[in-house]
């Protein structure tokens, strides 16, 4: 090969790998698409006795229509998540005071987190870590069963809740919808985008509102085990391990189990007010603002 050859065919040669790790280093730095929260499948077949999940409507099909009266100002652009959630952190310190917000309330993408733990209360496991509440403090507490038949839920595991439940009761339904009417559009959004494109989350909320209303007050103590982990690993929370020995309630979603949990007495309240916000979810009338949920602004 003569030298002229030679450097042409090694200027090719320099051009073509350079061109290779230009794109390649282009592949390797894409900037990766925003992942949604992970929405747990629904039960699977191993579970004969687990009822199917609340249906999500079908594209297009709105059962619940919401429409809200006198819309207050624009929503802002949450151009990044901490603007979304200092936006979220003021709106609902504005309905449920700032000293509530912080002991119970995880603001932090916020609207995603409703639509996925919405959409995971009707199925057979909701994640706490995608909770918009923050996990009731302490440890799931049992007793023995009379006779040492084995563990039954401890009536001292319902103190746990109190704090909560007096909370939720606190919360005006009205200014809550209300609230929930204004911010309907982040949280449609956010049902898209976790796997629900062109489904309206109101339908979805509704049905499992009934789906948490269908399930019956247990009023006597409810047997409970633990679930059997195979391994060298050691359980650090072994409490979160307990299953209810009745298949019929083990086969339950995960929000219905939670109510049970929570004990007869705070069942009922949570049922009561379950019972008020469906009434003004469900109506397909206008949603009322009220005071102060209608001095909130971004």
């Amino acid at each position: 090969m003569n030298p002229r050859s030679f450097r042409l065919v090694t200027v090719l040669v320099v051009a073509l790998l350079a061109a290779g790790a230009y794109y390649g280093w282009k592949f390797l730095h894409a900037p990766l698409p925003n992942a949604p929260l992970a929405v747990t499948p629904a039960p699977d077949a191993r579970v004969a006795s687990t009822p199917s999940p609340p249906p999500v409507a079908e594209k297009g099909a709105i059962e619940h229509p919401l429409n809200p009266a006198n819309p207050i100002g624009e929503l802002p652009v949450l151009a990044t998540p901490s603007e979304a959630n200092g936006f979220f952190g003021k709106v609902l310190s504005g309905l449920l005071g700032q000293k509530n917000v912080l002991a119970f309330v995880q603001s932090d993408d916020f609207a995603r987190r409703v639509a996925a733990t919405v959409d995971n209360l009707g199925r057979s496991q909701a994640p706490s870590a995608l909770w918009p509440v923050l996990p009731t403090p302490g440890r799931f507490v049992t007793l023995a069963a009379g006779g040492g038949t084995g563990q039954v839920i401890s009536p001292d595991n319902d103190l746990r809740y109190s704090l909560f439940v007096q909370f939720v009761e606190a919360v005006d339904a009205k200014q809550a919808v209300a609230l929930y009417g204004r911010l309907y559009p982040l949280l449609q959004r956010a049902y898209e985008d976790i796997g629900f494109p062109g489904r309206y989350f109101n339908d979805r909320l509704v049905a499992v509102i009934d789906l948490l209303l269908s399930v019956p007050v247990q009023a006597r103590p409810l047997a409970v085990g633990l679930l059997e982990v195979r391994g060298s690993v050691p359980s650090l929370r072994p409490w979160v391990r307990y299953e209810f020995v009745d298949p019929a309630l083990q086969s339950l979603s995960s929000g219905q189990k939670i109510l049970l949990r929570t004990g007869p007495v705070n069942h009922r309240r949570l049922r009561a007010k379950l019972i008020e916000f469906r009434a003004l979810v469900a109506g397909g009338g206008q949603i009322k603002a009220a005071e102060p949920a209608s001095k909130v602004r971004p």
